[in-house]
């Protein structure tokens, strides 16, 4: 029987980065680690910079980007397709909901707003985003009038939005994990007033919604993970456990566990992953992260985010899984 595992590496950090933050966002494109957004303190933007951390000299710059730059929010989630950065919603400075998209081409260091109307998903923050060869994914997140369970694509050739059918039986929630894998769209946790542990699956081709029951190892409920799809896993890390009762301005109790859901056989696998080690990062939520590859193995970067006591992080970490064959 396959056992998953990963391995975990801590990043040496060169230059001046971001600097500690948490409820930001990245993408990886090649080599490159985007980092947009966040904040130091809690709900204040700390500003609208793009850094730029290079995965092969692991050294910090800023890009100097040109264009329709976003304002400063924090709760923005980005995606990234071949060369451009996709950039959607999130909180301003005054607390307010966003639904703006903007793109940002790694190409030209142009930001292009791409739409901010009625046309596009409604405003909210701390929703998920996830990607595939031609859409932008865009699930839930907390609204104007509360939690979110509306899913949304962007088709990014033709330029314009797609809206699914609602997740009836997925309550709405901030900070889920979302996939896509195998022409499905994957709902997994987040937080509904109340930490979660259930699947909710959207066949893109069926167009239906069905709740998934998972086996195994099931991680606790929690929400503001990190995750990644490599191959036919659905890799989670990290996240919230418990909320704290002051809300957004306070630090709950996180996981620093990591699972593996095997999307075809739907059962879970807790990873051995060195968690005692130096180069382990520990319990923490609210991270920014994003898949792509070190030393041409893909995986999980995962970079700062909020610790258990309530302070912010400035740390790079990569996460590479490995199948080993239990005798």
């Amino acid at each position: 029987m396959a056992e998953v595992r990963g391995k975990w590496v801590k990043l040496d950090q060169k230059g001046t980065g971001p600097q500690a933050r948490s409820s930001h966002a990245i993408a990886i494109v090649g080599q490159k680690v985007y980092a947009f957004g966040g904040e130091f303190t809690p709900r204040v933007p700390v500003d609208n910079v793009l850094y730029v951390f290079d995965l092969e000299d692991q050294s910090w710059s800023v890009a100097d980007a040109t264009g329709e730059v976003p304002p400063p929010r924090i709760g923005v989630m980005m995606a990234a397709v071949n060369d451009t950065i996709y950039a959607f919603g999130g909180r301003d400075a005054t607390h307010k909901e966003l639904n703006d998209l903007y793109s940002f081409d790694t190409s030209t260091n142009k930001w292009t707003l791409l739409s901010n109307g009625a046309n596009g998903p409604p405003h909210r923050s701390y929703h998920s985003m996830a990607a595939n060869d031609h859409h932008i994914y865009v699930y839930g997140g907390c609204g104007v009038a509360g939690r979110l369970n509306d899913l949304w694509a962007y088709d990014f050739v033709d330029r314009k939005w797609i809206q699914f059918p609602e997740a009836r039986n997925c309550r709405g929630r901030g900070g889920p994990g979302l996939a896509v894998t195998q022409e499905k769209v994957w709902v997994v946790y987040g937080f509904a007033g109340e930490e979660m542990d259930d699947v909710h699956c959207f066949d893109l081709v069926k167009k239906e919604w069905s709740e998934v029951e998972t086996t195994g190892e099931k991680p606790s409920p929690r929400s503001v993970f990190s995750t990644v799809v490599v191959g036919k896993y659905i890799f989670i890390y990290g996240g919230e456990v418990d909320p704290s009762d002051l809300g957004h301005l306070g630090a709950g109790k996180f996981s620093g566990e990591a699972y593996a859901l095997d999307t075809e056989t739907l059962v879970w696998k807790k990873l051995h992953d060195g968690r005692n080690s130096r180069d382990h990062p520990g319990p923490r939520g609210w991270c920014a992260f994003a898949g792509g590859e070190l030393d041409n193995q893909p995986g999980l970067l995962v970079y700062g985010g909020n610790s258990p006591s309530n302070d912010r992080l400035d740390d790079i970490f990569f996460f590479t899984p490995s199948l080993e064959i239990e005798i």
